[in-house]
């Protein structure tokens, strides 16, 4: 099998096996991996590579918006959080801002330290 199959094989079988807390992970990684790409499009004024990926960003959070569950007290925070890290997408998309790109970053990056933590503290697995 050929080095890239084999590597789509195993990130397949990766997600296929993760458990919700795992896959939340991830989700919060793609959102950052894509928001960087997305930043390196801007610097080298390759505007379809920022939007591709600021839209590859919004569906990760599109997606946090959708699975969020409302009989936890949290999640009118998260639900504004959220919304507030679409509103700052697309303005960036628009502007093509790099520094809206890099507060959005800010973010990301904080709530997935922070469920990184939850991870630890409910013994969840913590790649």
């Amino acid at each position: 099998m050929p080095l890239p199959n084999a590597y789509a094989a195993y990130n397949r079988n990766k997600v296929l096996t993760a458990s919700p807390a795992e896959l939340t992970l991830m989700l919060y990684e793609g959102a950052i991996k894509f928001c960087n790409i997305a930043i390196i499009g801007i610097e080298n004024k390759d505007i379809e590579k920022a939007h591709v990926n600021i839209i590859k960003t919004e569906k990760i959070i599109e997606e946090f918006l959708r699975t969020l569950d409302e009989k936890y007290p949290v999640y009118k925070d998260f639900e504004n959080v959220y919304h507030y890290l679409m509103r700052r997408l697309q303005e960036a998309n628009v502007r093509k801002d790099k520094e809206i790109l890099e507060e959005v970053l800010t973010h990301l990056r904080g709530m997935r330290d922070t469920w990184k933590e939850v991870m630890k503290q409910n013994n969840m697995h913590v790649s």
